[in-house]
């Protein structure tokens, strides 16, 4: 229907149009005026008001005009820039919109105005202030709270507040986490470094020439000390007083180069007894001091790797001897020393573990060293720190390092305090150091195998061959008899030799035992008393 009256309004405006441009015409030809605008509009004779016939166009109804409502006109705002709604009209507004270009209605309307940005410098300065504000109140309760310090009170809180903390700790104080050593490691070392020493050796030449080894040998306190006597002991001569004469058969050359620390303000020093072995002079030098002194050697343990050295003086640096049986696994230690010559070298790590064992064979064949109850820790110990005290936070030495593997990362070794209070009085008193008893039977033994009982015509094939028994020791006092087979101690069977021995070890000085042996097919028991491996000459290392 709708589309039936545009038609009818198309044909009736082109009828009109087709009207007008005929009295047009025929007005211009007549001289009279015509005027031509948007809407329904008819001309009037100047001669008359009124429609005479042919002169007057026909009456228009309303349903024959179509009505366009006027659209109010839109004042534009003043702005710096405008922007589109979308892409589309964006592009439309480059037309024109509507296809009516600039001059156009301006589209449907759908703009979006910006408006001036705002300055952005207040919003900065209110985050500014807000984060300082938030900061300063939680660093005000981290201080308040001791958050970082533990249970221990800044040394800023006023008296009232300490009397007020005195009566009335803070909850927060007390369910703070509480920190019972220094974790400062530069306060450590600040305090305890003055007191660390270098020792440097020297021997005679000609002294050090019968010590010359084939060089082709490995020296097996290099695996776990390094070669900390250089090459082939061979040092820096700054360390020395080397005489200038090369020829002279008694002059001092360097022979290595160790660590130690001062213990005692009259000039004590604590070391390693292989840092010092076979030294004609020793010299000690204090951390700041170019001029060493020259020490006295007081006292020494080889089975303890420990000795004592005195320097004369007064009023020395100290570094104090703290209880390695309070030390636990896992807690940081400070290690300083002189690896490589380099003075006064700080390492940190922890506390690996303690009780380790190690055995070390003797440089001339003469046995083995055996280590027992070590501290184990993963600071770094290197060639020179020999010698060098192992401290806890709290800046006491709970050891000594001695050793180091050197195939391996992080494992070294130190003799703990433990040990060394036992023996330090008697080390400076130059006192025999009575050994350790070591529980032994005085046999060489051997595990059995198929081959071994094959070779014996033997039906035993567990137990502990018996290849040699040592005069008058306790197996030799028992009848114990080279080609006996141990199967037992007391009834309980140890099928091979090492879990025999282990047994045994296990057993004090003068206890007895029993021994359940196979001589000749038959199974006899002897009695055993343990003996002391000390009291006796052993040069085999596997006798029991």
């Amino acid at each position: 229907m709708d589309d039936r009256n545009n038609n009818n309004r198309s044909e009736h405006s082109d009828e009109e149009l087709e009207r007008e441009m005929n009295k047009r015409q025929e007005s211009s030809e007549s001289g009279s005026s015509y005027y031509y605008s948007y809407g329904p509009f008819q001309s009037i004779g100047k001669d008359n008001g009124t429609n005479n016939g042919a002169d007057s166009y026909p009456r228009r109804y309303d349903d024959d005009v179509e009505i366009t409502t006027p659209q109010p006109v839109r004042p534009l705002p003043i702005v710096n820039s405008f922007r589109a709604s979308s892409g589309e009209q964006d592009g439309e507004m480059n037309k024109g919109g509507n296809g009516m270009g600039n001059n156009g209605s301006g589209g449907n309307g759908n703009w979006q105005y910006s408006k001036r940005p705002k300055s952005s410098f207040k919003s900065i300065a209110i985050s500014f202030l807000a984060g300082m504000v938030v900061i300063s109140g939680l660093m005000f309760t981290a201080d308040y709270t001791n958050m970082f310090t533990g249970n221990e009170l800044s040394s800023s809180t006023p008296p009232s507040q300490q009397a007020m903390a005195d009566v009335a700790p803070s909850t927060a104080v007390n369910t703070s986490l509480p920190l019972s050593k220094p974790t400062d490691v530069s306060t450590v070392v600040q305090e305890a470094s003055p007191a660390v020493v270098k020792i440097a050796t020297l021997v005679k030449s000609s002294n050090r020439r019968g010590q010359q080894i084939n060089p082709n040998s490995t020296d097996p306190f290099s695996y776990f000390f390094g070669d900390q006597f250089g090459s082939g002991g061979r040092g820096n001569s700054e360390d020395s007083s080397t005489p200038s004469d090369s020829g002279t058969a008694d002059q001092l050359v360097p022979h290595g180069i160790g660590s130690g620390f001062i213990y005692d303000k009259e000039g004590y020093i604590l070391t390693n007894q292989h840092v010092i072995d076979g030294a004609d002079v020793i010299q000690v030098t204090l951390e700041n001091n170019k001029k060493p002194y020259e020490a006295k050697l007081l006292g020494s343990s080889k089975e303890l790797d420990l000795a004592v050295l005195k320097i004369e003086g007064t009023d020395f640096p100290i570094v104090p001897l703290g209880d390695s049986n309070s030390a636990k696994v896992g807690e940081p230690v400070v290690a300083i020393g002189n690896p490589q010559g380099f003075d006064h070298t700080v390492t940190a790590g922890v506390l690996s573990a303690m009780e380790r064992s190690i055995d070390i064979n003797e440089e001339d064949g003469s046995g083995t060293r055996k280590y027992e109850h070590l501290l184990q820790t993963d600071a770094s110990i290197n060639p020179g720190n020999s010698g060098g005290p192992l401290l806890n936070l709290s800046g006491q030495v709970i050891g000594i390092n001695v050793a180091v593997s050197a195939d391996a990362q992080g494992i070294g070794f130190a003799i703990p305090t433990s040990v060394i209070s036992q023996v330090v009085d008697k080390l400076e008193s130059n006192q025999e150091i009575p050994k350790t008893p070591v529980p032994f039977i005085g046999a060489t033994l051997m595990t059995m195998t198929d081959e071994v009982a094959n070779q014996m015509g033997s039906t035993v094939k567990e137990g502990s061959f018996v290849s040699d028994v040592i005069f008058k020791s306790p197996a030799y006092v028992a009848d114990v008899r080279p080609y006996d087979i141990i199967v037992g101690i007391n009834d309980t069977k140890y099928p091979t030799s090492q879990d025999l021995i282990e047994f045994i070890q296990t057993k004090e000085v003068g206890a007895k035992i029993t021994l359940n042996i196979v001589r000749d097919g038959k199974e006899i028991d002897l009695s055993v008393t343990i003996g002391n491996k000390n009291d006796f000459d052993t040069t085999t290392t596997k006798k029991q």
